[in-house]
């Protein structure tokens, strides 16, 4: 390895680190004195809230990690192209190109290392932090959820849905079992679908057993449609549904052949299936799109003026990217071109700027 390559891995290293470090403090100081009122509300101590943080921070970095790279591509570039570096490489022959291979391999060992923490270690930990951030310090009712079914524990009330739509905030494949003192099954009800509107659950081509006490026998009942009293809200199921970051690539792409097998309409899953790949491979766009603006022209404004351009072109970024992903899931354009386009546009920009600048 040349000592161009070593200066280079070094420096970005080094920032990046810096970066990271800043930015992850920052949130997390934020976030604690955010939520730290509802950990004494509830009566924790503090190591559960040191916990909580702690579990929050791996999210935090595969989140942060490709500005985190973009800032420091653009300070390390921009500081050597302020000391004419850049143009004494230039003149002992070294071509831009030349200065790219390290950033591209530093863009791609990130990409790799963010897949295995948002495939990894990602699911585990906010899977933890929602535990404990939920159920010990919101202490909301019981719900589990796996796979598809969701079951919902109320008092002498058990729910069980079958699949959760999001965007229609309609529940399919619900049974409902009331139960007396005796834990004896006193009424059940089992509706196709469910649709909340108006503050009430509207179920749907339902079947209804309600128990004679006399006879002992379930007398049976068909309804089209029918509102019913529930407590939990499509908020509530939104948030004890199992979320994508909560779930490994291969577990995500079974979710999805699972619910579309069942019939259902998984589009917004399959935009988050691509997401899981597209999100990493940022680490490289953003590595090629520093360089060609670091190395186009001398940076006379300093430091600050390479800060605002990197803030800059993230912001430009992710605004493009969330509206793609957006129409991804209004079905409006396929999940992959909805996920991948941002990516495309900016890789291209980033060798526009590579080539002019060579």
């Amino acid at each position: 390895m040349s000592i161009i390559y070593k200066y280079l891995i070094r420096e970005i290293f080094k920032i990046f680190g810096i970066v990271l470090a800043l930015v992850i403090g920052i949130y997390v100081f934020l976030d604690f004195i955010e939520k730290i009122d509802n950990f004494m509300e509830a009566g924790l101590p503090f190591s559960k809230a040191f916990i909580f943080f702690f579990f929050n921070i791996p999210f935090i970095i595969s989140q942060i990690t490709p500005i985190g790279i973009l800032l420091a591509v653009l300070v390390v570039f921009g500081l050597m192209s302020k000391n004419n570096e850049i143009i004494a490489l230039k003149c002992g022959g070294i071509s831009i190109y030349y200065l790219l291979r390290p950033v591209l391999t530093i863009g791609i060992l990130l990409s790799i290392f963010l897949f295995f923490v948002s495939d990894v270690i990602v699911p585990i930990t906010s899977v933890k932090a929602n535990r404990i951030w939920y159920g010990e310090v919101k202490k909301k009712y019981f719900v589990t959820s796996k796979e598809m079914n969701i079951w919902i524990k109320e008092n002498r009330l058990i729910v069980h849905i079958n699949y959760y739509h999001p965007k229609d905030r309609a529940i399919f494949g619900v049974t409902i079992n009331n139960f007396d003192k005796n834990f004896r099954l006193i009424r059940r009800v089992d509706a196709k679908k469910g649709i909340f509107k108006d503050g009430k659950w509207y179920l749907y081509q339902l079947l209804e057993q309600n128990l004679n006490l006399e006879t002992g026998d379930y007398v049976v009942t068909f309804h089209e449609n029918r509102a019913e009293s529930l407590k939990f809200i499509p908020e509530d199921l939104s948030r004890v549904i199992k979320k994508p970051e909560e779930m490994s690539f291969k577990e995500l792409f079974r979710y999805v052949q699972n619910v579309e097998a069942e019939g259902y309409d998984a589009t917004t899953y399959r935009v988050d299936l691509q997401i899981k790949i597209a999100l990493p491979f940022i680490a490289v766009v953003m590595c090629i799109v520093g360089t060609g603006m670091a190395v186009r022209k001398k940076i006379k404004s300093g430091l600050p003026m390479v800060i605002t351009y990197g803030l800059g072109t993230a912001f430009l970024y992710w605004v493009s990217y969330s509206f793609c992903v957006s129409l991804g899931y209004g079905g409006v354009l396929p999940p992959f071109l909805a996920v991948w386009t941002a990516n495309f546009v900016f890789l291209c920009l980033g060798f526009f700027l590579l080539l002019n600048a060579e």
